[in-house]
């Protein structure tokens, strides 16, 4: 039993609401989510994995592709909600989901606050008051390019930098699909840099879509976006 399942969860961006797809590799050993969605929405994640089966007691391990807010917010509540969830993550961005190190996306959203014009500059406070708001969780495993995972008959890890120092996406060959994480979003059904304005490094982040692209999985699920099908 192997299977790979996308969750769905509402996201308000404060100006309108879009949707966010975290991931579940299920086989008869692991249940592994792959990111975990915002700050305040554990009760929504439940509920969605309730749809599927699938319980917080159930689940053995959470991987985070990144550290931010949508990606690792509710990382913190869902582990003590199971205590026993390995949490995984590379060891460029463990630093920032423990908070050993200030976060990246918030050094870079207080340095853009000091240059946003005067209307815009009630919106970047808020956001960088989110940001300070995630709570941080400790990363129980590191992970690291081309490392081999048990899960769904062997799932490798990609470092895909760019979007954040980082960040990684996860190859699983049984399915030929990638769980792609922020390294690209699905904009009319066509893959794009995920929130380019964002992107800590717009060279890595082309270099690791063209990355994931050039595996020619038949599958690609965006955290953003949905699936796209190559």
């Amino acid at each position: 039993m192997q299977h790979i399942i996308q969750l769905t969860l509402p996201m308000s961006s404060g100006f309108s609401e879009t949707f966010i797809h975290p991931i579940v590799l299920q086989d008869a050993e692991n249940l592994i989510l792959v990111d975990c969605g915002y700050v305040g929405c554990l009760g929504l994640l439940e509920a969605e994995l309730k749809r599927h089966g699938i319980t917080f007691d159930q689940l053995t391990g959470l991987v985070l592709t990144h550290h931010d807010h949508d990606h690792m917010g509710t990382a913190a509540a869902l582990k003590r909600a199971n205590p026993r969830m390995l949490v995984y993550a590379s060891s460029m961005e463990a630093v920032y989901i423990s908070a050993k190190e200030k976060p990246q996306r918030l050094v870079q959203a207080e340095k853009l606050q000091e240059t946003l014009p005067i209307e815009q500059q009630a919106f970047g406070e808020m956001f960088c008051s989110m940001l300070r708001r995630i709570e941080p969780v400790e990363v129980d495993v590191l992970l690291s390019e081309a490392q081999l995972l048990p899960w769904c008959g062997g799932t490798q890890v990609l470092l895909t930098a760019g979007h954040t120092p980082g960040h990684i996406s996860l190859f699983v060959p049984s399915a030929c699909a990638v769980i792609v994480g922020d390294a690209f979003a699905l904009e009319d059904n066509l893959p794009v840099l995920a929130n380019p304005q964002f992107t800590l490094d717009m060279q890595l982040a082309d270099q690791s879509m063209e990355k994931l692209l050039s595996l020619k999985a038949m599958t690609y699920y965006c955290y953003h976006g949905g699936i796209f099908l190559s």
